[in-house]
């Protein structure tokens, strides 16, 4: 069966659309591009889905109840924000009161026949392990590359991703092997849009990424601003600030706007510090060391002191080394 058959009751398959859209060898194509016409492409969707979804059901295709500890996440992550955690959040007492609305949709896990692996739905499916109540899901027969298009569209449908979680989204993907088409599918978007959201993705560090969240109001200009000006001094800048408990307090948009902020403030110059080096033990060594903030000298004198520098300077990217595994 083709994978268009096995999507068939949920997602219309776009791929002509997209390969007009992202042709090399073929005449120009006229139109709207990048962000406009994923946007297109979406809304356009989402009218198939919900008349595929209508279909399916009146096809009988069968909502089956599955106990929630026999069903894993994804295998691909595609949110920054986290599952809900308790009883108080809106969509968990949404279904205490109204019941699960929506099924989620399942396949039998891929490496234990006995489990399930969730294609879409992984709030709903964290809000009723809460309430402690079965899942309603619709399992479908899916191979990994359905999978992260089902997910994908689905998404695009209900609420859209973050610039930055639909960046970090295509990277993993990217990054587990998928081809850009299929990805290009998946986010629908196209080639040169795709291309964006992965450099940005590898640009900015995951640590820091997650750090900021989803930050849904700061867009794709923003975020490529960022990424376009991110280096090592941004990350060893930055530390302090993306630890500090003030900065985990504030929401995401606001996480971003401090980051912003601090990038654009001028820092302090440091004052030169210098001192003199004797080793604590007996030795015929001396060191004069000055610390200027952007410069660090170390000057060796007296009896070892061409040794001991020889020694030291074949032993720099292990001490390196050492020096970056103890952050």
């Amino acid at each position: 069966m083709s994978r268009r058959d096995r999507l068939k009751g949920l997602f219309d398959d776009t791929a002509q659309e997209l390969a007009a859209a992202n042709s090399e060898d073929g005449a120009p194509v006229r139109g709207p591009a990048g962000p406009v016409r994923s946007m297109a492409l979406t809304l356009g969707r989402m009218e198939e889905e919900s008349r595929a979804m209508q279909e399916a059901l009146l096809s009988g295709e069968r909502i089956v109840e599955l106990d929630p500890d026999l069903i894993d996440m994804s295998f691909v992550r595609d949110r920054l924000a986290e599952l809900p955690q308790d009883l108080a959040d809106e969509l968990v007492r949404s279904i205490e009161e109204n019941g699960q609305e929506v099924p989620i949709l399942v396949r039998q896990h891929p490496m234990d026949a006995t489990r399930y692996q969730v294609v879409y739905g992984h709030r709903r499916l964290q809000a009723l392990r809460l309430l402690g109540r079965k899942v309603q899901a619709i399992i479908r027969k899916l191979d990994d590359v359905d999978v992260v298009i089902a997910q994908g569209i689905e998404n695009s449908a209900r609420r859209n991703l973050s610039y930055i979680e639909r960046a970090v989204f295509a990277f993993n993907l990217e990054s587990k092997g998928f081809e850009r088409t299929v990805i290009m599918k998946a986010l629908s978007t196209d080639k040169t849009e795709l291309s964006k959201l992965i450099s940005v993705a590898r640009s900015i560090p995951m640590d820091a990424i997650t750090a900021i969240g989803a930050a849904p109001s700061a867009g794709r200009r923003k975020w490529i601003a960022l990424a376009q000006d991110w280096t090592n001094a941004t990350a060893s800048r930055l530390r302090d600030l993306l630890g500090s408990a003030d900065f985990i307090a504030q929401d995401s948009d606001r996480r971003f706007e401090l980051v912003v902020a601090e990038l654009a403030r001028k820092p302090d110059r440091q004052a030169a510090s210098e001192y003199e080096w004797v080793p604590k033990g007996a030795g015929k060594v001396r060191g004069r060391i000055r610390n200027k903030g952007g410069s660090f000298t170390i000057a060796l004198k007296t009896g070892d002191a061409a040794e001991f520098g020889d020694y030291i300077s074949r032993r720099l990217d292990d001490l390196y080394d050492a020096f970056k595994a103890g952050r």
